[in-house]
């Protein structure tokens, strides 16, 4: 498991490093511009072409400054170059007055050595192979305008050239990922000691190439002192996944009930009940519409299919003898009555409960999620148009603490919350985890970055998956996996964050077989239980 900072986050586990652990600041700045050093000298070995005589091109290395310690950072990989025999130019860019001690010392010594140091304005990306961005840092929180803004969008022009980031992409937010008015597009980003969140995060992720994550000398416990913003799951954590006795059955793994799908929708029902199964829950029951029974049973025989007939037109609104207990207790408080002792009785088989996919917009799925999360006893996970329920009746939230996990796309979370999409994107991990703090779920805030939160604040951000599993019937998947997860014994918090991050390995894997284009959601289902060496599930 690997961490994110933000920030602000990783200046103090700087300073703590500096102070208390006493590594002094310009060690720590030769280990980061070694890193940096060695990846453009990777990046340049593409640039360089053997002569008939046995030489060859020298690989030219241009490196843009600013004047703080990310600066500093690039002056000395530049340095570093410099000394392996590369062609090294030195831009200097910002206001002099506003440069850092180690900025200073490291520009002094570039100047002593006699390697070329010019005005950023004399900068030309075409006269480089192999750029180092190092002009802005982590805490770079104003949109960038001027002549810096303009030296960004030089830097852009370069189509064959390879840009290595120092620590984060120039006018990238450390902590969002956002564009602060323009970008650097970096070819890969060598960031020091932790992730930081908005290498996570699009467009932060997409503009950051490959991310190196290297070792400069913080220790763990200047992280501990300082606290971090997430927590990113990596294939070494999969051995946590719940074990399979031999000694067992099927009951030893987990019953799941699964509520969903509606007339001409059973497709979200296979689905997620397929996902639960590859990822090992023991026994699956499907309650759906009589119309899908015949279906399901044919597509998935496995499961158990049962069908509820759902009353038609019974919204959650009581009639008005219901409310004031005329004339006995009503035609409409009776139905209800009966319905919930129905759903009261599959409630109590179950271990965990998924409802949602699939099960449309009619009257009745109100008053179907209000009954289910009141007299669940056991986990819920709540997706889809049990989502879009909750949305017209926020009401119903004050069942999620201590059981639901709640997996909104953006869409949904803007009917959840009222705020914009917009909104929700510029900041996707406070999103996540202001939900989960208000209402007790768990949050799983379905994106091309997907956030997972719970209520006190722990933050898992996904670092798997691609664009092939853009996919209708994607997300009812992702419901069957977290409940499956649920289903053998695993908590809330971790089913939901090791399944959104095996459902995105499930993805890649489908990718890798079928192209980024390809695959349908039934296959990334399938690809769960794949087994092949260094990846099994």
């Amino acid at each position: 498991m690997r961490y994110t900072v933000t920030g602000s986050q990783m200046k103090q586990i700087d300073k703590d490093t500096i102070e208390r652990v006493g590594i002094p600041s310009v060690v720590l700045m030769e280990r980061a511009a070694l890193a940096v050093a060695d990846m453009a000298e990777l990046c340049g070995r593409k640039h360089y072409y053997g002569m008939p005589d046995g030489k060859g091109k020298k690989v030219r290395i241009g490196a843009v400054c600013g004047t703080g310690n990310n600066g500093a950072d690039g002056i000395a990989a530049g340095r570093i170059l410099w000394g392996r025999g590369y062609e090294v130019t030195i831009f200097q860019a910002g206001n002099e007055k506003h440069k850092t001690s180690e900025y200073e010392l490291q520009r002094q010594i570039a100047e002593r050595l006699g390697i070329c140091l010019k005005p950023a304005s004399e900068f030309d990306i075409r006269d480089y192979d192999v750029v180092i961005d190092a002009l802005f840092g982590i805490g770079l929180a104003r949109k960038i305008e001027g002549d810096y803004q303009k030296l960004i969008r030089k830097m852009a022009k370069g189509q064959d050239v390879d840009i290595v980031a120092v620590d984060i992409p120039s006018g990238i937010h450390a902590d969002t990922g956002a564009v602060m008015g323009d970008a650097v597009k970096a070819s890969v980003t060598v960031t020091f000691g932790y992730l930081k969140t908005g290498l996570l995060l699009y467009p932060g992720k997409e503009y950051a190439g490959k991310v190196q994550v290297k070792d400069i000398g913080f220790s763990d416990g200047s992280l501990k002192n300082a606290g971090w913003d997430g927590m990113v799951l990596g294939r070494e954590d999969l051995a946590r996944l719940p074990k399979r006795p031999a000694d067992s059955n099927k009951g030893t793994f987990g019953k799941l009930l699964l509520v969903a799908g509606s007339r001409g929708m059973c497709g979200a029902a296979y689905l997620s009940a397929l996902a639960a199964y590859r990822v090992g829950a023991g026994l699956v029951r499907i309650l759906t519409v009589p119309e899908n029974q015949t279906v399901l049973q044919t597509q998935l025989p496995e499961a158990i299919v049962e069908v509820l007939d759902f009353p038609a037109g019974t919204a959650m609104e009581e009639t008005t003898a219901d409310r004031t207990g005329e004339e006995g207790k009503g035609q409409t408080g009776q139905v209800r009555e009966d319905f919930r002792e129905k759903i009261r009785k599959y409630c109590d088989w179950a271990g965990v409960i998924v409802v949602g996919p699939g099960l449309g917009q009619e009257d009745y799925v109100e008053m179907l999620v209000e009954a289910v999360l009141e007299q669940a006893k056991s986990g819920i996970v709540l997706d889809a148009d049990g989502l879009n329920a909750v949305a017209r009746v926020p009401g119903l939230t004050k069942h999620f603490a201590g059981k639901a996990v709640v997996t909104p796309h953006m869409g949904e979370m803007e009917r959840l919350t009222g705020k914009a999409v917009c909104e929700l994107k510029a900041d996707r991990v406070r999103a996540a985890r202001e939900y989960a703090e208000k209402t007790g779920a768990v949050c799983v805030l379905k994106d091309s970055s997907t956030v997972v939160a719970d209520q006190s604040g722990n933050v898992y951000i996904n670092g798997s998956g691609c664009s092939a599993m853009a996919k209708a019937g994607s997300g009812d998947v992702l419901a069957g996996v977290i409940g499956g997860l649920m289903a053998q014994g695993m908590t809330r918090e971790d089913a939901a964050a090791y399944g959104v991050y095996i459902h995105g390995l499930a993805g890649e894997r489908a990718e890798a077989r079928l192209g980024e284009r390809g695959p349908l959601a039934r296959e990334l289902a399938l690809e769960l239980s794949t087994k092949d060496t260094g990846k099994s599930l």
